[in-house]
């Protein structure tokens, strides 16, 4: 039987047989005690000379020996309850004890207390860092977290589809895993990006509600909340449905209960501008891009704390002060921020440097009055402007970004993020939704001149043709907005969506405008347009991010610790050595060969 720490003394005064690691063991001399480990917990052995086989084993056992092991349950004396685990009130008095394997010397710690062994060891020996016992709860967690969401599904007449893994490659804003195929030479396969085209041909085909757990293959950078390679996606998609409101309403509601009923966090909602986007009987914001960008200098925000972005170029729009001379001011208002010290004050400094910005501009407002670099370049109207549309109390600090306004909002934006992580403002018992809405169909790409999509052209861009056609500038075009919507939550982004372009008139203009004729079209997305000819109906889903969202109801800021066997930080599974380099026969059958790198 197993361990069932919350079940053994059902079982006291019988005789049971138990399996396990060894977790722990202590040599008393006339007794040897054992703790034994298995996913349930952990149980005391107590082997007596009496037994003398089993004693003679007991001796020679070390941690992580797998042991099976035949004796009666009995209470412990009160003097040596262990109220630390659960069964710490009673042991077994092993009659027959079993070596079912050895283990050499563990290279990494398998206990959640003592010296944490280093992610790179971690990883190498996942399959020994997998028995600490928080790495068990997680499995365990992960698998309940799944049931949870299909139950949801299920109960909102959704059905569950699976997708090919060998598809063909889509413009998802990623690179691809290609796949080389041995039967049709020159050509590959691609590994999904997501089940994109796929769910959309569902749609075509009939089916109402579609939903998978999905697999999805990015050759991204990793990054501490994005795994390399493969994630998994709620990927989700509704027939009959040209609104993007239709699909939040219908999908927020697990959102909320992730965070309620199975996270069991407090939902919040602590920057009031966001406020005035409540819709009526949501909790959650639909905030505008514009209006998000502008307010938290990302299309991403935190809303578990304020300090947004406060604009102050009307103030300055006189000034005699340079730096300030530029087309836009805006400053935050850091709480308690008086108390930075100078190098602390540097540190942000640099912070802002990184993010393009030429220095940092500051006011400490302190009992002795305000204190700054700056103020003898700042009239008194300037002074008190500030102090007043930035709310600045005794105690706060004011922080200055000026230049063009895309700028002013990323190195502002980030350096929100900064102070709040300073002062501790991200409260990890607590949820802030948010939705963020109505994105730009276009952008400029300044690397290339020219423009380009902003996310993807499957979304449907509201107006429908009619925008499209009447935009005739490069400003008419970029200011073309997409039924698109991101779901946001405690500043990551969590959910991706859209109402899908269906329109084959549609599709073929919104790359004629970026300068692809319809041959190219039909090319690259022959499929989905012919699909889309025989009475396509109007469609729009979302993905929800299953690891990321897990990683924040499990209160973890690094997403390899909530995956099985995730790759490192370079994209390397240091455990079965992969990528790795196959053999010529290999790369013969598959029609490849391998280019040198010139030096």
């Amino acid at each position: 039987m197993r361990i069932l720490a919350n079940e053994s003394s059902n079982f006291l005064g019988k005789t049971i047989t138990v399996e396990g690691w060894v977790n722990s063991r202590r040599d008393h001399g006339g007794l040897i005690f054992i703790d034994l480990r298995d996913h349930t917990g952990i149980l005391q052995l107590v082997i007596t000379p009496e037994t003398k086989d089993s004693f003679a084993l007991a001796e020679t056992v070390r941690d992580e020996f797998v042991l099976k092991a035949t004796g009666k349950l009995r209470e412990r004396e009160p003097s040596l309850i262990n109220p630390n685990i659960e069964t710490g009130k009673i042991e077994l008095v092993v009659d027959s004890l079993i070596l079912l394997n050895k283990s050499e010397p563990l290279p990494v710690n398998t206990h959640d207390d003592g010296e944490k062994s280093s992610e790179e060891m971690r990883l190498k020996y996942r399959y020994l860092d997998l028995r600490r016992p928080s790495m068990q709860k997680i499995l365990k967690r992960r698998s309940e977290y799944y049931r949870f969401i299909r139950e949801f599904m299920y109960n909102h007449d959704f059905i569950e589809i699976t997708t090919p893994i060998l598809a063909n490659s889509s413009p998802e804003g990623a690179r691809d895993f290609l796949v080389p195929s041995r039967l049709h030479p020159g050509k590959f396969y691609a590994l999904p990006q997501a089940p994109q085209q796929f769910k959309q041909l569902l749609m075509v085909g009939g089916v109402n509600r579609y939903f998978q757990i999905a697999p999805c293959f990015r050759d991204e950078d990793p990054r501490a909340d994005r795994l390399y390679g493969d994630f998994y996606q709620l990927d989700m998609e509704m027939s009959f449905v040209n609104d993007g409101e239709i699909i939040r309403k219908t999908i927020e509601p697990l959102y909320l209960s992730l965070a309620t009923d199975f996270g069991h966090k407090k939902l919040v909602l602590n920057s009031e501008p966001a406020k005035q986007y409540l819709t009526e009987g949501s909790k959650v914001p639909r905030l505008p891009f514009d209006f998000a960008i502008n307010t938290y200098g990302v299309d991403k925000p935190d809303l578990r704390y304020g300090m947004e972005l406060i604009d102050l170029t009307e103030i300055f729009k006189n000034t005699d002060f340079k730096v300030f001379k530029t087309s836009c001011v805006k400053a935050i208002c850091v709480k308690g921020g008086a108390s930075l010290t100078r190098r602390e004050i540097d540190e942000f400094t640099e912070r802002a440097k990184k993010e393009g910005a030429g220095g940092l501009a500051y006011i400490l407002y302190t009992e002795e009055g305000a204190k700054s670099p700056i103020l003898k370049f700042m009239t008194e109207s300037e002074i008190s402007g500030v102090a007043k549309l930035t709310n600045a109390k005794v105690g706060d600090a004011v922080f200055f970004g000026a230049d063009d306004t895309a700028k002013v909002n990323k190195v502002l934006g980030q350096l929100r993020i900064a102070f709040a992580d300073h002062f501790g403002l991200k409260n990890p018992d607590e949820v802030a939704y948010c939705w963020v809405i109505d994105f730009p169909f276009y952008e400029w790409d300044d690397k290339n001149h020219k423009l380009d999509f902003g996310h993807n052209p499957f979304s449907m861009p509201k107006g429908g043709l009619k925008a499209l056609e009447e935009a005739k500038t490069d400003e008419d075009k970029l200011a073309i907005r997409a039924d698109q919507y991101d779901m946001v939550m405690n500043g990551y982004e969590v959910c991706s969506g859209a109402v899908r372009n269906y329109n084959p008139e549609i599709m073929y203009k919104v790359f004629n405008i970026l300068g692809y004729n319809n041959e190219y079209v039909e090319s690259r997305f022959g499929g989905m347009l012919n699909a889309f000819k025989f009475g396509a109906p109007p469609h729009a889903g979302c993905a929800p991010g299953l690891d990321r969202i897990f990683m924040v109801l499990e209160n973890t800021d690094n997403i390899r610790d909530i995956v099985a066997f995730p790759k490192n930080g370079s994209g390397v599974d240091l455990m079965m050595n992969s990528p790795s380099e196959i053999d010529q026969a290999q790369l013969d059958e598959s029609h490849l060969a391998i280019i040198p790198e010139e030096d």
